[in-house]
């Protein structure tokens, strides 16, 4: 049995302002805060090992959470945020070439290759989640604590429920279903004896370490 928990990384200037996200976008003061509460719980898990994706908003949020827990630390590109389209980051949400793109998507998220522009679409993500989550059970380890991001985190929970069937439709519904905190926790188990359905959800979004 393999445990992994994801962690969303603490509030950013992207997540309180109205600016589309870079790679360089970091944390907020609230987002410090919250990583170093969120740490303090991290403590008293059995983790071995940090995966955290190398964007400087959830680099900030492990490198709290390595202040409080000594163990080692590996980046990879598998668990970054959704790729936008090139042209939108930086800009303001409500620049009339965003408000094009997230009409776009909101109609054609689900629908097998369509993009906007040079985006991830939905198969690019679903694409990139398997391979996240092979990366992760062929790892040595039986402890993963993972610090990621809310959109990849959602469509890694709906592959996990719908497995390598996971269609857009059901991504989009997922996607507009759960929510997630800033710092929240997610706990998903894998049992490979299990061979039709290794994969458990046991928590999704757990902060109440936020108060």
């Amino acid at each position: 049995m393999k445990k992994f928990y994801f962690v969303r990384h603490g509030e950013s200037e992207g997540n309180a302002g109205n600016i589309r996200q870079t790679a360089t976008t970091g944390l907020t003061a609230r987002g410090l805060d919250q990583a170093k509460v969120m740490a303090h719980r991290c403590a008293n898990l059995p983790v071995e090992v940090i995966v955290c994706s190398p964007m400087t908003r959830t680099k900030e949020t492990a490198r709290v959470i390595l202040e409080k827990i000594s163990i080692p630390i590996e980046y990879s590109d598998l668990f970054v945020e959704r790729r936008l389209p090139s042209e939108l980051l930086g800009k303001p949400k409500d620049d009339p070439i965003d408000l094009q793109f997230r009409l776009a998507t909101n109609n054609n998220f689900y629908l097998l290759n369509t993009r906007f522009s040079d985006e991830e679409n939905f198969e690019d993500i679903k694409d990139r989640v398997g391979k996240a989550l092979k990366y992760l059970t062929q790892r040595s380890e039986k402890n993963i604590l993972v610090v990621t991001h809310g959109f990849f985190m959602k469509i890694l929970v709906a592959y996990v429920l719908f497995g390598e069937t996971l269609t857009g439709d059901e991504g989009v519904k997922v996607l507009r279903t759960l929510w997630t905190e800033n710092t929240g926790i997610t706990l998903i188990e894998y049992d490979e004896e299990k061979k039709n359905s290794p994969w458990r959800l046991k928590i999704w979004n757990d902060h109440a370490h936020l108060g």
